[in-house]
């Protein structure tokens, strides 16, 4: 392997001639390369926004240690827990702070445009709103009228108009479960796979409309800790005075749940991680039929410079070099591809689209060994050059 390096850094970059000689070939091995690592990208970016958008609420949530129910799968199926197991936990010394969530979800007909959207309803004690969002606190008084919502600006859909009037200090009525509620201010959060967006109201608006659930059964139950108490420590101690109806996670636990669940229990992560896989094996194959091509034109000049002395590292040196130009100059445009599509992606879906530097990376890593297995494996030809063939 050292001799296969040295040859490919101490020599006339003739792998590089080579592309450059049949530039329709070496464009169509670029396109090839480029669309692999497009598919890529799309699949990773769309499964990363899933687990994102998963958590995405989760993480939003104040709390150092959270309650939930032990039968809890995802947000929407998350069941409840005794509102009473909050006085419980304020028993004891460490914790400060114990706040009821509660969650539900409604189709709504949208203002002005009448579009019916699924949103996720979340009600919160206006006192103490369990939720890093700063228009909380600024709005509280307000919050606590009934009926009174704020609205995420970031669902998915056209609110365009209604932002509008909310933007200039005005209140926009819409209905739910057939139900009135006005709508008289905005937060960001963002949608997910399986609603369209929030509201977010008191305690009192989210039982009035859910007249099915009751004061006592809470969603989730949000336990902040004085300053310097160790959630993993005050958890496991929760865990031996509380009932088993409740599961109790500290909130980094509490959002690696969310996003293990979509990863290892719904096809979302098997379906884009099969189409992530199918992507690599795309640009393989491509990419091993343009090389070994190139290896067939030219398996004269091969037997030509084994009949001179070269030996076949030097030889499987140039196929490797051409591995190496193909993986640069094929990655940088499908990076740029993906970039652009997830971008319009985002716009569309309202999801989490990002292009962490991690993706990136590890995109590039895969496309690089791609192209050198590829690259060996087509180098295997080589050794078949016969130079006795060649000129007897």
């Amino acid at each position: 392997m050292r001799r296969l390096f040295q040859s490919i850094f101490r020599r006339t970059p003739l792998g590089w001639l080579q592309l450059r000689h049949n530039p329709a070939r070496l464009l169509i091995a670029l396109s090839g390369i480029a669309f692999a690592d497009l598919l890529m990208f799309m699949q990773l970016g769309v499964l990363g926004a899933a687990l994102d958008a998963s958590a995405l609420f989760h993480r939003k949530l104040w709390a150092d240690v959270v309650l939930m129910s032990p039968e809890a799968r995802d947000i929407s199926n998350s069941g409840t827990i005794p509102r009473v197991r909050l006085l419980q936990s304020l028993e004891v010394p460490e914790v400060e702070v114990a706040t009821p969530l509660y969650i539900g979800f409604r189709d709504w007909r949208a203002p002005i445009n009448g579009e019916r959207k699924a949103m996720m309803v979340v009600g919160v004690d206006p006192n103490s709103p369990p939720i890093d969002l700063p228009v909380l606190d600024q709005q509280r008084s307000q919050l606590k009228i009934p009926d009174q919502v704020l609205f995420d600006r970031l669902s998915r859909g056209d609110f365009s108009k209604m932002l509008a009037i909310l933007g200039e200090g005005g209140n926009v009525t819409a209905e739910i479960d057939r139900k009135s509620l006005t709508v008289f201010g905005d937060f960001q959060l963002g949608a997910s796979f399986t609603t369209d967006g929030t509201l977010i109201g008191s305690e009192t608006t989210f039982l009035r409309v859910f007249s099915d659930r009751d004061s006592g059964s809470v969603t989730f139950g949000l336990l902040r800790l004085r300053k310097g108490a160790d959630p993993r420590q005050i958890a496991e101690w929760l865990k031996r005075r509380l009932p088993k109806d409740v599961n109790i996670l500290t909130h980094e636990e509490f959002v690696q749940y969310a996003m293990d669940y979509q990863l290892r229990s719904t096809p979302v992560g098997f379906i884009f991680g099969l189409g992530t896989a199918m992507g690599l094996i795309v640009g393989l194959v491509m990419v091993y039929q343009i090389l070994s091509s190139d290896v067939a034109d030219h398996m004269g000049e091969y037997a030509t410079f084994k009949a001179m002395g070269y030996t076949d590292w030097y030889l499987f040196g140039i196929i490797i070099e051409e591995s190496v130009i193909l993986a640069l100059l094929g990655y940088l445009p499908g990076l740029a591809a993906g970039i652009g599509l997830m971008r319009l992606m985002a716009v569309a879906t309202a999801l989490p689209m990002i292009l962490p530097g991690t993706r990136i990376v590890g995109v590039f890593l895969l496309t690089f060994g791609m192209c050198l297995l590829s690259g060996f494996i087509a180098a295997r030809r080589i050794r078949r050059a016969d130079p006795s063939e060649i000129f007897s």
